[in-house]
C-alpha cells in the first residue's frame, strides 16, 4: 500500500527542483555576526552532505559540534577541523539502525557529562528497496524515526539536554531535518506500524515521505509534552525541510536511477554547504528564542501537513511508538513525566 506522496523518485526530484524558484523571506537573516561561542551542539549523520556542511558552519561559529557517524571515521572530523579553523570538534559512532549502538552512544555522552544546547537530527536513508535490521525492523522506518524517538528521549531521561531556569538564557532547540515531501501522506496506517513491510524502488520515496510524515507527527507532539506552561518555551522542537540537496543520499540507487538523478542533483539542487544555512539558522539565530512547534522549509516558514497538528494523532503515535520500542528493545524507556 502506498502511504506517500510521490510513487516515483523522478517525479519527487522534479518538485525539489519547483521549490527551489519559491522566494525566500528569510534568506538574509542569518549573518557572519550570528555566533554560538560556549555552546554544544549535536549533528547526527555528519559524515557527509548536509550533516557534514552544517557540522562546518557550526564549528566556524564557535560551537563546540559532536559529529556522529555509523563508524568511526577520523577523516570526518579532520575535514571539519581543517575546513571550519577549529579544534573543537569530534566525531562519536552512532548506527541509527542499531539498538546497542544508540544506548553505548547515549552512555559515552552520559559518561563525558556532556550537555547539549542543540540537537540537530540530520541523519537519515532513502532505500531503493526495503531491508531489516537486527531487531527487525524495516530500515528506512527505523533510522528516519523510531530510532529518533529513542535518541530524544534517552538525551532528555539523561540529562544530556542542557535545561535552565534563568530566563535570561538561551534554552536547548531540537531540529528534526525532515522532509516537504510528507504533505499530502495518509494518515498514520497502526495497523501496520512498525512491521516489516517489503517494497522496491519505486514504493521507496513514498515509504521516505510517509515517514517524514510520522516524523513530523512526532515532533509536534514532543514539543507539546515538553513545553506545558503556556507560553513559557522550556525545550524548543523545530521541524525544517532544507530543500533540494545535492547529497549522497541516493548512494544506494539502482545504478541507472542513481546516475539520473545524480545528474539532477548535480546540475539544479543546491549544495549542502548552502542547504545548510537555513539548519544553522533555526538552531542558533536569537529569531528562534522562545520559540517552539516551528516549520521552515528553506528560509520560508509554512505549516506542515494539517495531519501533524492533530493532538489525537500525536497521542495515538507517541503511545504506539513507545510500545514498539518497548516490544524490541530491553532497555527501552519512556520520556521521564518528571522533565
Amino acid at each position: 500500500m502506498s502511504h506517500g506522496r510521490f510513487n516515483n523518485p523522478l517525479v519527487a526530484a522534479l518538485a525539489g527542483f519547483k521549490d527551489l524558484f519559491r522566494k525566500q523571506e528569510f534568506a538574509d537573516r542569518l549573518t557572519d555576526d550570528d555566533r554560538f561561542d560556549n555552546k554544544t551542539c549535536l549533528v547526527t549523520g555528519a559524515n557527509s552532505g548536509l550533516g557534514f556542511a552544517v557540522a562546518v558552519d557550526m564549528a566556524k561559529r564557535g560551537a563546540k559540534v559532536i559529529c556522529t557517524c555509523r563508524r568511526l571515521q577520523e577523516e570526518t572530523l579532520q575535514k571539519v577541523k581543517a575546513l571550519s579553523g577549529s579544534e573543537n570538534v569530534e566525531v562519536r559512532t552512532l548506527d541509527l539502525s542499531r539498538l546497542d549502538s544508540i544506548h553505548a552512544f547515549i552512555n559515552g555522552m552520559e559518561k563525558d557529562k556532556v550537555s547539549l544546547d542543540s540537537i540537530i537530527l540530520n541523519a537519515g536513508v532513502a532505500l531503493p528497496k526495503a531491508r531489516k535490521t537486527d531487531s527487525g525492523q524495516e530500515e528506512m522506518f527505523m533510522v528516519n524515526y523510531l530510532s529518533n524517538v529513542m535518541l530524544c528521549t534517552l538525551l532528555l531521561n539523561h540529562k544530556i539536554v542542557s535545561r535552565n531556569n534563568d530566563s535570561t538564557e538561551p534554552k536547548a532547540r531540537f531540529l528534526f531535518i525532515s522532509s516537504d515531501s510528507h504533505q499530502g501522506s495518509s494518515f498514520i496506517d497502526y495497523d501496520e506500524f512498525g512491521k516489516y513491510i517489503d517494497y522496491g524502488v519505486n514504493k521507496g520515496i513514498s515509504h521516505y515521505s510517509y515517514y517524514k510524515l510520522i516524523l513530523n507527527t512526532y515532533a509536534t507532539e514532543l514539543s507539546r509534552r515538553l513545553n506545558k506552561d503556556g507560553d513559557e518555551v522550556d525545550v524548543g522542537v523545530n521541524v525544517i525541510c532544507p530543500g533540494p540537496v545535492h547529497s549522497g543520499i541516493i548512494k544506494e540507487a539502482p545504478f541507472l536511477l542513481r546516475k539520473v538523478l545524480g545528474a539532477i542533483f548535480w546540475v539544479i539542487f543546491r549544495s549542502p554547504k548552502k542547504a545548510a544555512l537555513p539548519v544553522v539558522y533555526m538552531s542558533i539565530s536569537p529569531d528562534y528564542e522562545g520559540r517552539t512547534n516551528a516549520y521552515q522549509h528553506m528560509f520560508k516558514h509554512k505549516e506542515m501537513d494539517e495531519k501533524v497538528y492533530l493532538p489525537e494523532e500525536g497521542k495515538k503515535l507517541w503511545g504506539k511508538s513507545y510500545e514498539l520500542w518497548d516490544s524490541i528493545d530491553p532497555e527501552a524507556e519512556i520520556l521521564s513525566p518528571k522533565l
